[in-house]
């Protein structure tokens, strides 16, 4: 919300951090990084303020620098101040600093697992600061650690202080850095990207947390982030970022009702939204940010703008004061404030028609009958202790050449494990995979072979799925000699230079590696290689998760395009259930193996029958403060529970709001509620 429509605490206190010209440089190999440029920006304590902008802007390198964590030597600040209640941060020494750190500014980091302590007891690393920071022994540390487990929404804390990362799940471990950076009581928190990685409902549960815990405590957060919708619901004001540099500033209501900037509009328009129509493509920031070693000269954004004018490619735009609290470094702020975004070119035409009808195949790619698949398991250290994780659990659905089928859920329902068992590259415990009327579950060899070039697979992470000693030519040229389908090596590298212009790429990134391309550049190599053997169906397991929101619209109108052109099937597994509102034609919504509801997109979306299915769609952000406070929303509360112990009865009564004495006896089948709606309730 914003700070006049909520009522913000912070509203005319004097600033609790207050960064001002901040400038920071990397001196690498290849010269300087200019990686912040005067970035200056306020804090007040109990506001939360969001820094958005694409991966490369400089948003978590200006926080490490408030922190005082740059990597060192390469790392520096070059000139600028950050003011932190009445002190310049800049200019304490090394232990000085050490004493603010943890104790009166507190961090969340982006990727828990990578920020915990592998080896230590959780419990020792809530209560490290407290012995630090506030040297209280040891007994009121502990009860300190169990209050903020309590606080943060973690049950049984007793139990888990002697817990280890690993025996949490990613909400947890989040919850657990949260319960950290609250440990001294500090005046200010820092969160860098700190839902990224997690569901949709666990992401809702920690932001409302950490706003709340702002509104009471007067905590000041500054919030890293490229969700908009998630700076739509939670943040009081925003800082845009582009190219090292600041490109907007304003309250978020204002910012988001009508922006100021070029590249504001691009980020606001590129994200997929739950309360808009689909339309035949997503509107996206065409290229890339420009390269912080040798920037252009002018507006770093003009390569890239629609609305640009010769002006603005030579004339560093100044961030200018447009209305009260609005501040705009766009040459045509003016008359984007006065005209709106239409009149200076900056809307796709095509963004709000209607999609093509599809004609879709009657007879289906896909058919999946009773599908399950178990893993053995040893619980503790002995081996005679066994158990049974039902990872896919009498799974049932089909799906005709040319749809979309989006498969959707929280993480360990299931979602993925399906995918690899279509791929075989796990084996089903039951059931059928019918491809075109053949069992594949018990073929072998050359049919098996056979398969496996028709059906593909997109990744989620394109860094980790591309061989790192291997060119790009090499990696599409791999499969096409295997399967036999060029005749030579010649013909494979010419095969794979027009697979590289057919999903956007130049002809000439053939001869690159993967750590010599953006993140969007290397998920559309993935793409190109999933096409090389021309599969009729492709599984795409999150593929548009870890990018920014203009590449990842890029890369969705990319999908679409190639399943017109090359009439493609796809299962789209995702937890972004905007995005897969934009690019599914069916949805079915997983939880612990198995199916809850199946049905149309726009019948689910309208009216979804579950409560998961209701309690998945509340938790999703709309990139719109005003929608945000009209919206109602039931809670849902908790972790998903183990796959090793699920409940009896519904599988989700545990978490239900609407749960009743019979939800924990009776195993509800899916079950047509609707004409081709079906639902798994047992008070349906």
């Amino acid at each position: 919300m914003s700070t006049a429509a909520a009522g913000n605490p912070g509203a005319g206190l004097s600033p609790l951090l207050s960064v001002e010209d901040l400038h920071v440089h990397f001196v690498t190999s290849r010269g300087v990084v200019r990686a912040v440029e005067g970035l200056s920006y306020d804090v007040r304590a109990g506001e939360m303020v969001a820094l958005v902008g694409e991966s490369g802007c400089g948003k978590s390198v200006s926080a490490l620098a408030v922190m005082r964590l740059l990597a060192k030597p390469a790392g520096r600040v070059v000139a600028g101040a950050v003011r932190f209640d009445g002190r310049d941060l800049l200019k304490l020494t090394e232990d000085q600093m050490r004493e603010v750190r943890g104790r009166d500014i507190g961090m969340i980091f982006q990727e828990p697992m990578t920020s915990l302590n592998p080896v230590l007891p959780i419990g020792f690393q809530i209560t490290e600061p407290l012995f630090m920071h506030q040297k209280i022994g040891a007994e009121a540390a502990r009860a300190r650690a169990l209050d903020l487990l309590r606080m943060v929404g973690i049950p049984d804390a007793e139990r888990r202080l002697e817990q280890y990362p690993h025996q949490f799940s990613g909400g947890m471990r989040q919850r657990a850095m949260i319960a950290i950076a609250l440990a001294c009581d500090p005046k200010l928190i820092i969160a860098d990207e700190p839902t990224t990685a997690l569901d949709v409902t666990i992401q809702a549960q920690i932001l409302e947390l950490m706003k709340e815990l702002s509104r009471r405590l007067g905590i000041a957060m500054v919030m890293i982030t490229h969700n908009l919708g998630v700076v739509a619901r939670y943040a009081d004001r925003v800082n845009v970022m582009y190219a090292a540099r600041l490109a907007e500033q304003a309250a978020a209501e204002a910012l988001f009702a009508r922006p100021l900037h070029p590249y504001t509009v691009g980020l606001l328009r590129s994200v997929p939204r739950l309360d808009q129509p689909r339309g035949p493509r997503l509107e996206t920031i065409e290229g890339l940010p420009p390269n912080l070693l040798a920037p252009p000269p002018g507006c770093r954004f003009a390569p890239r703008c629609a609305a640009k004018q010769p002006e603005c490619e030579q004339r560093v735009p100044p961030l200018d004061e447009i209305g009260p609290g609005r501040h705009s470094a766009c040459l045509r702020a003016a008359e984007l404030a006065s005209a709106g975004p239409q009149a200076l070119g900056l809307q796709d035409a095509e963004a709000g028609a209607a999609p093509p009808a599809k004609s879709l195949d009657p007879l289906p790619v896909i058919e999946v009958r009773g599908l399950k698949t178990h893993f053995d398991v040893t619980r503790g250290l002995v081996a005679a202790h066994r158990a049974v994780v039902k990872a896919v659990d009498g799974v049932s659905f089909e799906i005709r050449r040319g749809e979309t089928l989006g498969l959707v859920g929280e993480s360990g329902c299931g979602k993925t494990t399906i995918g690899r068992t279509l791929l075989r590259l796990e084996e089903a415990s039951a059931g059928e995979i019918l491809y075109r009327g053949t069992d594949l579950t018990r073929v072998n060899g050359a049919l098996l072979k056979d398969y496996r070039r028709r059906i593909q697979v997109i990744f989620q992470d394109p860094y980790s799925s591309l061989n790192p000693r291997m060119t790009v030519g090499e990696i599409l040229a791999e499969p096409m000699r295997v399967h036999g389908l060029q005749p030579d090596r010649r013909a494979a590298r010419a095969r794979a230079g027009e697979l590289l212009e057919q999903v956007g790429l130049y002809a000439y990134m053939a001869e690159r590696y993967p750590h010599e391309l953006s993140g969007g550049q290397r998920q559309r190599v993935g793409i190109a290689r999933a096409l090389a053997l021309e599969p009729e169906f492709i599984v795409c397991d999150e593929p548009v998760s870890a990018l920014d929101v203009s590449i990842q619209a890029q890369i969705i109108n990319l999908l679409e395009a190639l399943q017109q052109r090359l009439g493609l099937t796809y299962l789209f597994i995702a937890h972004d259930l905007a995005v897969v509102r934009h690019i599914c034609d069916r949805v079915a919504v997983m939880y612990l193996g198995k199916v809850m509801e199946i049905a149309d997109r726009d019948a689910l979306y309208a009216a979804p029958q579950h409560p998961y299915t209701q309690a998945l769609l509340d938790a999703v952000p709309i990139p719109d403060p005003r929608l945000e406070r009209e919206r109602s929303r039931v809670p849902l509360r908790g972790e998903i529970p183990s796959p090793l112990d699920p409940p009896q009865g519904c599988v989700f009564h545990t978490r239900c709001p609407l749960a009743e004495e019979r939800c924990r006896r009776e195993v509800p089948a899916l079950r047509e509620i609707r004409p081709l709606h079906f639902a798994a309730c047992v008070k349906l």
